[in-house]
């Protein structure tokens, strides 16, 4: 039997990584029913004990395809937590929803969490979908990946402007044309474009150079 007791203790250990801690969360879904693992997932999200909040972060993932409220709860609670490796599983969660879901069935979701208010949503889909064309859908649409990350070249957020570029800067490996092309078409008279060019032409220059 898994207590949630045992889970916190079990997290806790993981002070590096987060490969025990999602494998935690995979034994909990598999070993109890959806309902009840969502409950596991609000319980461990109370504790003060930021590898447990991951955990639940992993389990509100792996419920969120078939548990609309588990998709609202990572948008609307977990995306304001103050702990960035809490971002970088709701982040991970994000992708899994899409996985689950459908990278193609997902597209109006993408487009809306991209349109949040709030960065760490914004953040969640530019870093969870990372490397972005080599998922489903994208990996044949390298286009459309594009399309949703190029507006946030000027974004508020300079961590979102930060994942952007190093998402375009993925993507350019294996479509250099393709991203060459895009950047020409930015105005850098906006003060926030510089530093997403930079790092989405970090290997198109030096193939230049």
């Amino acid at each position: 039997m898994i207590t949630l007791s045992s889970l916190i203790e079990r997290a806790q250990r993981s002070e590096h990584g987060f490969l025990d801690i999602q494998q935690a969360a995979d034994e909990v879904f598999d070993t109890y029913s959806p309902a009840q693992s969502l409950e596991m997932a609000h319980q461990l999200y109370q504790s003060d004990v930021h590898q447990a909040r991951c955990l639940a972060v992993f389990l509100f993932g792996r419920l969120a395809a078939d548990t609309p409220d588990c998709l609202a709860f990572l948008r609307q609670q977990v995306s304001r937590d103050a702990d960035w490796r809490v971002q970088e599983i709701l982040a991970k969660a994000f992708d899994r929803y899409c996985a689950d879901t459908g990278y193609e069935q997902s597209l109006a979701v993408i487009a809306d969490w991209l349109a949040d208010p709030h960065p760490n949503v914004r953040r969640a889909v530019s870093e969870g979908l990372r490397i972005w064309t080599g998922r489903p859908y994208f990996r044949d649409h390298p286009e459309a990946a594009v399309q949703f990350l190029s507006p946030l070249r000027h974004d508020e957020s300079e961590y979102v402007r930060k994942s952007a570029g190093n998402a375009l800067r993925d993507i350019s490996k294996k479509h250099p044309a393709l991203i060459e092309a895009e950047l020409q078409q930015w105005d850098f008279n906006d003060k926030r474009v510089p530093q997403t060019y930079k790092l989405a032409s970090k290997f198109i220059l030096k193939k230049l150079t």
